[in-house]
């Protein structure tokens, strides 16, 4: 699909139905989407603020190197983080990784997993809380 392409409507395709009936089944404490490019991370959508959610973020921030930013408005409203965020009032998180155009080049995989290791386990860490 084209870049920025966001689908004809909300959960009108396979892989969105089954994310959105995973997600429904399961009580998530909280989530992260991974999407490139940028090195930010993503924690807020509109005027939604789940408890803790900025504190989070910045700890995201300290492991990974990344910046914690708020959703640009023009990024929003289609995004998996958005919808959890919405619908439970959890801390829910969209990782940039990596810099350049997509799709980034391969070469940039150890550097982006170096980068996030931190934020995979400290986000098992504060689930299992």
């Amino acid at each position: 699909a084209p870049m920025y392409y966001v689908g004809a409507a909300p959960l009108s395709q396979p892989e969105t139905r089954a994310v959105n009936a995973f997600t429904l089944r399961h009580d998530f404490a909280l989530t992260i989407s991974y999407h490139t490019q940028g090195e930010v991370i993503y924690w807020k959508f509109l005027d939604y603020n789940p408890a803790g959610s900025f504190e989070i973020a910045r700890q995201f921030a300290a492991v990974s190197g990344y910046t914690a930013e708020e959703t640009p408005y023009a990024s929003g409203f289609a995004g998996y983080k958005d919808w959890f965020i919405q619908t439970y009032n959890r801390p829910g998180y969209t990782i940039e990784a990596g810099y350049g155009m997509s799709p980034l080049p391969l070469r940039q995989f150890p550097a982006i997993y170096r980068d996030n290791v931190g934020i995979l386990v400290l986000g098992i860490a504060l689930a299992a809380q």
